[in-house]
């Protein structure tokens, strides 16, 4: 009785091991059959070791995006940076690969980027580091975080726009960088010494500078001083750091929430990991934001009437505000109907984040096509902002679309899902104040022919947008 037993447990047993064996065995051959059905999308891979690369840097790079979109369809391949690509034109792509399906894409940039940046800045990483640092980043520039910064802001947007207006031609892109860059400052540290500062400008300006120069450590080289920079900039964010602790200040800024920063496991943050945050924040702002502004400032002085409407809105926040000698409050940013939608349409027409990249982690198979682990995924935000589809005659600008929503996944300036801009707040409120003292106390001509676009490596106007200001505060105190 006992041998049979025995026996039929061992046959039980030599039984599971061969289902197990041949379920095993039908997986691979289904995954196999699965992978030969699945095809690489369609397109050129251009030359041999550089791809496709000279063509998109011969030419316009959205010019290069949309032949390609036409030629090929909503998913195509090419083979730029040294890299093998899938782009995505579609709403429905972006949407999975940066949000239903994100795990199976993670952020990737360039070693010699990443480290001029830092490596553990929150947008080189994704798990729980990069969810516990976003939820920091964003509680610093949420809402109710950001709107006692309004009176700060003011008075840095009047003290750049009085600056300009001493009757000499300025480019427009690199002062709003100056304001865009001081904003960035004051959201990170509140009020920071003036000593800091210009050591943080300094030292940051040299780090931007090499940031998209040719990778080499040759001495004198672009990249070279921007490391050395780097390195200051460590520094100099170290002694604010030790300066902070040793006076206990218990401030809500940004530095404040990644100070008082603990895990579930009680770990804190170090003081590389709190830099390199604080450096890809000032990144993450500078010059997408400076593109903006600059953006806005061309879209109003080319379109006269919606100038004046738009001056007509803020005029009348203006004398509600005793003529500008009381704040805005931000009930009253919230309450700006057409500039918002000025700002929207801004957004949409210049597109500044063209594209993002990703990589995939595993072999994804999307729309029957075939995205191999390894290779670089992009959606194309542009293309997607300029389809007639989604938005009727794209290449004019028309704020009034902007009275209806957008389709969704179709208007993504910020990015989308998790690794979306989280400083979107403070851009909008940035660009809010500075259209209401700009309107109401300026004016401005912009200077010579400005039809061509320049990528620095953001879009930007042609030589960043020639200007000449004017101070207009004192004929305004004779309205009625």
């Amino acid at each position: 009785m006992e041998i049979c037993s025995t026996f039929t447990y061992i046959l039980l047993f030599l039984s599971t091991l061969l289902l197990y064996y041949l379920s095993r065995k039908e997986k691979r051959k289904q995954s196999k059959l699965h992978k030969e059905r699945a095809k690489l999308p369609p397109g050129s891979m251009g030359w041999p070791c550089i791809g496709e690369t000279l063509q998109l840097y011969s030419q316009d790079p959205n010019a290069f995006f949309t032949t390609k979109q036409k030629k090929y369809g909503d998913i195509f391949k090419t083979h730029i940076l040294g890299c093998p690509c899938v782009m995505l034109a579609s709403p429905e792509a972006a949407k999975f690969v940066l949000v239903t399906h994100a795990h199976l894409f993670k952020p990737t940039y360039p070693t010699s980027k990443e480290k001029m940046i830092g490596p553990s800045a929150l947008f080189f990483h994704q798990g729980d580091y990069h969810t516990n640092l976003r939820k920091l980043v964003q509680s610093s520039l949420s809402p109710e975080a950001i709107r006692k910064l309004i009176p700060d802001i003011e008075a840095l947007v009047v003290s750049s726009l009085e600056s300009w207006a001493i009757g000499q031609v300025i480019n427009t892109f690199r002062e709003m960088k100056k304001l865009s860059f001081e904003v960035g400052i004051l959201s990170i540290f509140s009020h920071l010494d003036s000593k800091y500062r210009e050591e943080l400008k300094e030292n940051y300006c040299t780090v931007v500078k090499g940031y998209n120069s040719f990778p080499t450590n040759l001495p004198g080289s672009a990249y070279q001083k921007a490391l050395t920079a780097r390195k200051r900039l460590g520094e100099i964010l170290r002694e604010i750091i030790w300066e902070r602790k040793e006076k206990k200040l218990l401030e809500k800024d940004l530095l404040g929430h990644l100070l008082n920063f603990k895990d579930s496991k009680g770990q804190t943050l170090t003081e590389d990991q709190i830099s390199d945050n604080i450096i890809g924040v000032l990144f993450a702002a500078q010059d997408t934001t400076a593109s903006v502004l600059t953006w806005l400032l061309k879209y109003l002085h080319d379109h006269p009437k919606l100038l004046e409407a738009v001056k007509g809105e803020q005029k009348a926040i203006y004398k509600r505000n005793d003529r500008g000698n009381r704040p805005l409050t931000w009930s009253q940013t919230r309450n700006m109907p057409l500039t918002h939608r000025v700002i929207l349409e801004s957004l949409r027409m210049a597109s500044i984040i063209s594209f993002t990249f990703r990589e995939a982690v595993v072999d994804v198979e999307y729309e029957g096509y075939l995205i191999p682990k390894g290779w670089k995924v992009m959606p194309l935000f542009r293309n997607i902002h300029h389809n007639p589809e989604f938005f009727n005659d794209p290449q004019s600008f028309d704020p009034s679309r902007f009275e209806v929503a957008p389709k969704p996944n179709t208007y993504m300036p910020f990015g989308n899902g998790v690794h979306a801009c989280p400083g979107n707040e403070l851009a909008k409120l940035e660009m809010l104040v500075l259209v209401h003292h700009l309107v109401t106390k300026f004016r401005w001509e912009v200077i010579g022919c400005q039809s061509m676009v320049q990528y620095s490596p953001f879009p930007v106007p042609h030589s960043g947008l020639p200007a000449r200001f004017w101070n207009e505060s004192k004929s305004l105190e004779v309205l009625p």
